[in-house]
This record gives structure tokens, sequence and C-alpha cells, in this order.
């Protein structure tokens, strides 16, 4: 028999569950269509090719759900960009293995730019496609922080930061993409620890470089960050939403540079950053334009030899 105070307990549970019901179905979608699945299957197993359809699946329920139960409702744009990204990203992939593309990119002998410039081509249209489909699904570009932005945006207060009143992200994004941009280099320097001489051979690649990082950058934020926080803008709050999307990169990048749980860490926290621009600012350019600095210098660390998993 529960006593009036038990009973008390279990109706204010229940309650603050039904508050956050949105909020806990995108955490719990996100996190089984993200790559944890593919994780702790090729660590445990070995193996991942097979988890594709299965996200797909949920994702294609999720949507069909949302038509006939209100709960999931407002969360049926978010899995249908997520459906339109997977779906992309899987048909390019397959079409980056056809003799057609190996002859043009030339397969997995190519040097780095010829190489790297297949993957950003790929990403690049998997980008536009999703962009079209949030045009398509009714959302202005300015929902999508698909614009640059107000790039004075007040940057509101980090105390982890030592930041205690706001400052317009043309000082703090500045100074957040200086001070990052030299912890990514001396962690690559740490890495491959690169003979003073060995620096020298990226120039010659320093063009194609600049060139493969803004892509990426570009298709990064979009994907990872624009295109989510859109379709989440409602049904959670800006700063629940930025999380999110935050550890929705962060997990992305387990088999990154850099690799594994530390590297989950860091990219989940630039990625909440970057959300807290993209959100701030409503636009890309602040967080494009720190992420670009972060890929200038790994891809040329990876132009001047194996920079991978595990590096």
């Amino acid at each position: 028999m529960l006593t009036q105070t038990q009973s008390n307990s279990i109706r204010s549970f229940l309650s603050t569950l039904a508050s956050h019901r949105t909020l806990i179905f995108a955490w719990t979608i996100m996190l089984l269509v993200s790559h944890v699945p593919d994780v702790l299957w090729r660590e445990v197993i070995g193996g991942t090719g097979w988890l594709y359809w299965p996200k797909v699946g949920l994702l294609a329920a999720v949507t069909v759900a949302s038509l006939l139960w209100t709960p999931l409702r407002p969360l049926r744009p978010f899995a249908l960009i997520l459906i339109v990204i997977f779906v992309a990203s899987e048909l390019f992939a397959g079409l980056s293995r056809t003799p057609f593309w190996q002859r043009w990119f030339g397969g997995d002998g190519a040097p780095f730019n010829t190489a790297m410039l297949s993957i950003q081509v790929q990403r690049m249209a998997v980008t536009l496609i999703a962009i079209a489909a949030l045009l398509m699904m009714g959302y202005r570009r300015q929902e999508c922080y698909l614009t640059i932005g107000q790039l004075d945006a007040p940057a509101a207060p980090i105390r982890l930061f030592g930041m205690r009143s706001a400052e317009p992200w043309t000082r703090f994004g500045r100074n957040f993409a200086i001070f990052i941009s030299l912890g990514t280099l001396a962690f690559l320097f740490m890495s491959m620890r690169p003979a003073p001489a060995t620096l020298l051979g990226v120039l010659p690649a320093l063009p194609a470089v600049l060139l493969l990082a803004a892509m990426n950058a570009f298709s990064e934020e979009v994907s990872y960050r624009a295109a989510l926080l859109g379709t989440l803008n409602g049904p959670l709050t800006p700063g629940q939403a930025v999380w999110l999307s935050a550890v929705f990169f962060g997990i992305g990048h387990y088999y990154g540079v850099p690799y594994g749980p530390v590297g989950v860490v860091m990219a989940t926290f630039l990625g909440w950053l970057l959300g807290k621009a993209m959100v701030e600012t409503k636009g890309l350019f602040w967080p494009w334009f720190i992420h670009f600095l972060q890929d200038v210098w790994i891809f040329s660390f990876m132009a001047l030899g194996p920079v991978g998993s595990g590096s």
C-alpha cells in the first residue's frame, strides 16, 4: 500500500516526465540514430554496415507515428530531415564506389587533395539536398540559420571562461577562434611530432587545404547544426536544441580527429559553443569561421601524412 507521500512523489515524477516528453523523445531518437550503436557494435563485436537500415526504419516509423500520435508531431520535421541526410549520404557513398567516380577521383590510392575532394563533393551534395528539403518543408532560411547572421550580436556570459557579462561576438568569436585554434594546433603537434622541415611540405597543398576546409565546415555546420537546430526550434528550447545537436556532433567524431572518448568530449564542447554562436547570432558565419580554422589545421596535418583515428 503506497503512502500519500509516495503517491504524490509518483504523480510528481509522472507529471515531470509528461512535461518533458518531447525532450525525452528527441534525445532518444537522436541517440538511437547517432554513432552510439555503431561504436558499441564495432567495439564489442565488429562491423557496423547493417545498422544503417534500422536507423532509417526508426526515423520512418517516427514520421508515420507522428501522423497518428500527437506527442510525436512536433518532432516530425526533425525525423524527416535526418532521413533526408541519411538517405542522401548513403546514395552518394554508393556513387563514390562506382567505376565512374573512381576514374574521376582515383580510388583508394589517390593523393590527399583528390581523395579529400571526393569526400567533400559528396558532403556538399548532401548538404545542398538537406537545404532544399528544409525549404520544401516550409522553413525560411532565417528559421534554419542559413544566413550570415548578426555578427556583433551579444554573446551570453560563460562563467567557465571567466566571462561575467555579455560581449559582442565580434570580440568573443575572434578571441575564442584564436584560443581554440592554438589548442587544436598544439594537439596535432603532440600527436604527430613533425620535423620543422616537414611542415614546409604543406605549402603546395595550402590552396586545396583552404578550399576543402571551407567546404567541410559549411557542410557540417548545415548538416550537424543548422538543420537540427532549425527543425527543433519550437519543440525544444534553444538551449536544449543546442546541447542535443552538440552531443550528436560529438558522438559523430568518435572515429575522427581527435579519437575516442576524448575526441567526443572535445567535439561536443566545440559543438555546444558553435551551436550557441548560431542561435545567438541567428546565422552561420561565426560557427562556420571557427570550424573552418580548426579544419585548416587538421587538413594541413592530414596533407603531411596519416592523421586518422587514434592518431
